[in-house]
């Protein structure tokens, strides 16, 4: 089963210095029927302008993993961390017991486009924690890429819970066949270009996303040269 969400039927806000696509319930926005896919619980696609950015605020019992499209996110929190984001780079932040963090834009000219996930940990009351990884922008070239995932290694950052995100730039009319045990699902976010699920009839554009259950075998096309977000999830 394939749950296409296109981009143009995503909920929208402008505060003016920040624009956000909510791609599942979140803040003024909240629809009963879209409240989470498995653990995967907000996926906000935003562009804050030069010089803004989230001023200090708590969280909790969340992973929050934030993927840096253009521009630089600079970071900061309670337990004493400092980090400048940007393309090719991952951060993630396990609030646990409880955490206080700032999101800014330091530029002051450029505005800083991101993804910023949260999902539910497999156990609560984690001690807080963050991480700040690199990787290989070529490595993606025609592959899926694991950036973040339950076991780290080099170049992936650790998530507490069962699932892997993998980021690729397809070239048009490059193909990725995916497969997973029975049981697990998919999210699939086009970031940029187009794509079609082989045998399923489902094309995708810049910014669609699908939510994928019972298709353990799936074969993505590059319809043109694409980047694309795939995180396998149980």
């Amino acid at each position: 089963m394939i749950q296409l969400q296109k981009a143009d039927s995503v909920f929208q806000v402008d505060h003016g210095w920040l624009k956000s696509r909510f791609y599942y319930s979140f803040a003024d926005y909240y629809d009963p029927n879209n409240v989470s896919f498995g653990p995967m619980r907000v996926l906000n696609d935003d562009v804050v302008q030069a010089g803004r950015g989230f001023g200090r605020h708590p969280h909790r019992e969340m992973e929050i993993v934030t993927i840096v499209l253009g521009g630089h996110l600079a970071h900061e929190d309670s337990k004493g961390n400092q980090a400048s984001t940007t393309y090719g780079q991952i951060q993630r932040m396990s609030a646990g017991t409880g955490i206080l963090h700032s999101e800014m834009n330091p530029s002051e000219t450029e505005a800083v486009s991101l993804l910023q996930m949260w999902f539910t940990p497999e156990q609560s009351k984690l001690e807080p924690s963050y991480e700040h990884t690199s990787f290989d922008l070529s490595a993606m070239k025609n592959r899926l890429l694991p950036v973040v995932a339950r076991h780290s290694s080099a170049g992936i950052a650790q998530i507490h819970q069962d699932l892997t995100i993998y980021l690729t730039e397809m070239e048009a009319g490059q193909q990725r066949a995916f497969t997973q045990p029975s049981g697990r699902r998919v999210f699939l976010f086009v970031i940029d270009g187009q794509i079609e699920i082989e045998d399923q009839g489902t094309v995708m554009e810049r910014r669609d996303s699908a939510r994928i259950e019972h298709l353990p075998e799936m074969n993505i096309i590059a319809l043109q040269n694409t980047r694309l977000m795939l995180i396998d999830l149980p």
